[in-house]
């Protein structure tokens, strides 16, 4: 009896052996180079902002300050905070915004904020208090 207890345990533990040896052999490979995935940077978008000096609706093109800015299908354009196209800007318009540098040294515009350009904006005139009557308190 405790011969076949014995033997059934040696065969439980010659099972367990051969299901994990597997497991650890493909774990504990330390004979294999590291493999490194390569580092892909995305290409940081850059804040600008200025006057637009300059449209050109045809390059697809804005100007702001010496910058030349190239308008591409992926360029979101706001103006006065609402979604606009390049036809809104207007030569004058504060504009905002960022960009990318493109691998042909272009700066490709990423969004693009405009804003109309106002005089000071004015300020309420102040209404002057009414005099206390002297029985009021």
């Amino acid at each position: 009896m405790i011969k076949s207890i014995r033997i059934a345990s040696l065969l439980a533990v010659a099972v367990a052996a051969m299901t994990f040896a597997p497991f650890h052999a493909s774990t504990a490979d330390t004979n294999a180079p590291a493999v490194e995935k390569p580092k892909v940077s995305k290409p940081k978008t850059i804040p600008f902002h200025g006057t637009l000096s300059a449209i050109d609706k045809t390059a697809l093109t804005i100007t702001v300050g010496e910058r030349t800015f190239q308008i591409t299908s992926d360029t979101k354009i706001n103006k006065n905070e609402k979604p606009a196209i390049l036809d809104d800007a207007v030569v004058g318009d504060m504009v905002g915004g960022a960009y990318k540098k493109s691998a042909d040294g272009k700066l490709d515009a990423v969004t693009i904020n405009l804003t109309t350009k106002t005089d000071k904006p004015t300020k309420p005139e102040k209404s002057a208090k009414p005099d206390k009557a002297p029985g009021d308190m």
